[in-house]
């Protein structure tokens, strides 16, 4: 089992930019594929991407892709999310989690998750 902790949420405008980080505890943290969800109020939670053990293959949600990028430093058991040309339906709490399959998609093929982290993006 891992321990996930994320970082880097506030308020931003919209047009903005943030990087959440995700660090990772566990002696096999850098053996798992990782991936960012989140949740707005009211909503279920929705993958927005994923990244291979490695770092060498992503994922992207349609709504977020040429906006967002994930990566990964398996030096430093940390994940990033960089978050560009943020939007106002962007607004949600962000998670890191862990799976053991290669970039899923599907929030119950995940087996570790952080607290989440706070993304409100104004108009």
């Amino acid at each position: 089992q891992v321990q996930l902790v994320e970082s880097g949420g506030g308020l931003v405008q919209a047009g903005g930019s943030l990087r959440l980080s995700c660090v990772v505890s566990g002696r096999t943290g850098s053996t798992y594929s990782m991936g960012w969800f989140r949740q707005a109020p009211g909503k279920e939670r929705e993958f927005v991407a994923a990244i291979s053990y490695d770092g060498g293959s992503t994922d992207y949600a349609d709504s977020v892709k040429g906006r967002f990028t994930i990566s990964r430093d398996n030096a430093k058991n940390t994940v990033y999310l960089q978050m560009n040309n943020l939007k106002p339906e962007d607004t949600a709490v962000y998670y890191c989690a862990a799976s053991s399959l290669d970039r899923t998609i599907k929030n119950w093929e995940y087996h570790s998750w952080g607290q989440g982290t706070q993304v409100t993006v104004s108009s």
